[in-house]
């Protein structure tokens, strides 16, 4: 199965419903980077109408989540995936449509390369910036992602 941005929106109605109840919706995935937005509505707003961080973190997530389950498919390998520890910042209300990027294909490239030579366990941190309509960053999440090759 070819991972896009409809099966990935289907995946998540069926098995992260929070994710997709609340809004978050995957745009675009290609090699090297990965776009999903959250729009804020009543169901994802916390008490001082913003969006809740949670909502926030679930889209940053899935943004680099996504490209690395890309980058597994396409490698083919059996590798797993675990997210290990992950940080934000938040610099601005959320409010109206927030548009999360990860543009960090090519570090995925390079620790699933270093995993399968070396057989052992790899960290990458991926960033994933909030930037509402105006063009202006709310949040920043980075997640370190583990990888390692199954037997």
């Amino acid at each position: 199965m070819n991972i896009t941005p409809s099966k990935l929106n289907k995946y998540l109605m069926f098995k992260l419903p929070a994710a997709y109840f609340t809004g978050v919706r995957t745009k675009e995935l290609n090699e090297n980077s990965c776009v999903v937005t959250v729009k804020h509505r009543w169901v994802n707003q916390n008490p001082f109408k913003s969006m809740f961080w949670a909502v926030q973190g679930m889209a940053a997530e899935l943004t680099t989540g996504a490209l690395v389950m890309k980058k597994i498919k396409e490698n083919g390998k059996k590798i797993s995936m675990l997210v290990a520890s992950n940080n934000a910042s938040f610099t601005k209300k959320a409010t109206g449509r927030i548009t999360f990027v990860c543009n960090e294909g090519h570090k995925i490239d390079n620790a699933i390369i270093k995993a399968i030579e070396t057989g052992e366990g790899q960290t990458v941190w991926l960033n994933a910036n909030g930037i509402n309509k105006d063009g202006v960053e709310v949040s920043s999440f980075n997640f370190e992602w583990t990888l390692k090759v199954k037997n």
